[in-house]
């Protein structure tokens, strides 16, 4: 009789845990002075395995990773295909900016990394930052925040172009 009544409570635990065990995002991890911010699945996959945090706050300033820009198998090098490159990298930031509780607005800083000449390569140097200043002012409607653009000889993700990294006054609301 005690075994009936402690099977059902038994059972329903057992089928309710995986729903409980879910992690939901975005999530934070306190750390010295602010928090890690990690914004989705995939993001902690990334944490987890190459060490990174997507995001961190340390006091008002938010410090947000680079997103790279970069060729797909099925894309050309076209100025055009660059752009949705360069678009689908600034909405990965807009994504990690939303779930630290920041816009684009709150943007002070831009960091840009860029592989200048190779097989991917879209356009000369100043024709690039043409381009992404197009798609950049999709996003950052102004004013406009200060700009440091590098030369490099690569990066990290095969194909990569330019890798764009934010820092953001964005105190916690």
């Amino acid at each position: 009789m005690t075994f009936r009544r402690l099977a059902l409570p038994i059972l329903c635990a057992l089928i309710a845990a995986p729903a409980l065990a879910q992690e939901t995002y975005p999530k934070t991890i306190p750390s010295s002075g602010g928090e890690v911010i990690i914004p989705s699945e995939r993001h902690q996959k990334s944490y987890d395995e190459f060490k990174y945090a997507p995001a961190r706050r340390a006091g008002d300033m938010l410090y947000v990773s680079g997103a790279v820009a970069g060729r797909a198998k099925d894309e050309g090098t076209d100025p055009e295909s660059f752009k949705r490159q360069v678009r689908r990298a600034f909405v990965a930031l807009d994504n990690t900016l939303k779930a630290s509780g920041a816009t684009f607005d709150d943007v002070v800083m831009i960091n840009s990394f860029h592989v200048w000449e190779g097989p991917d390569q879209p356009a000369p140097r100043w024709e690039q930052l043409a381009m992404i200043n197009a798609v950049k002012s999709e996003f950052i409607k102004g004013p406009n925040p200060a700009w440091t653009a590098v030369g490099t000889s690569g990066l990290l993700p095969a194909g990569g172009i330019v890798e764009i990294q934010l820092i953001a006054y964005a105190p916690r609301k």
